[in-house]
């Protein structure tokens, strides 16, 4: 997968079938500008990524390329969000038991198909 901001921001504005002028509309700008930032002919400031990744409802570091993660799901970015505000020790059990239920549905699966 390409990791330019450009090329990304044009995937998830394509996949949420919105266009280019739907996208400015919500931030404040022209279509022809995201056309730019699409292009890779500009660049736009930190704030107006950050506009930009919440009106396509993605995180900064997907369209920056940091990650290659696309978290669509509301609900878990939210659970995430608040994972990072929590006190360590709580932190480090939850991720512990959700090591062993991520597992034990690795586990689950992978028994489903061979059977």
């Amino acid at each position: 997968m390409n990791t330019d901001f450009g090329y990304r921001l044009k995937v998830v504005r394509e996949e949420k079938n919105l266009k280019r002028e739907d996208v400015a509309k919500k931030i404040g700008t022209s279509a022809a500008i995201i056309g730019r930032y699409e292009r890779n002919e500009r660049t736009p400031s930190i704030d107006i990524a950050k506009n930009i990744a919440q009106a396509l409802e993605v995180s900064l570091d997907y369209l920056v390329g940091d990650t290659s993660v696309l978290l669509k799901d509301k609900k878990m970015l939210y659970r995430i969000e608040l994972l990072h505000k929590i006190n360590p020790a709580y932190k480090d059990r939850i991720l512990y038991m959700l090591d062993v239920m991520l597992k034990d549905a690795q586990n689950n699966t992978l028994q489903d198909k061979l059977a």
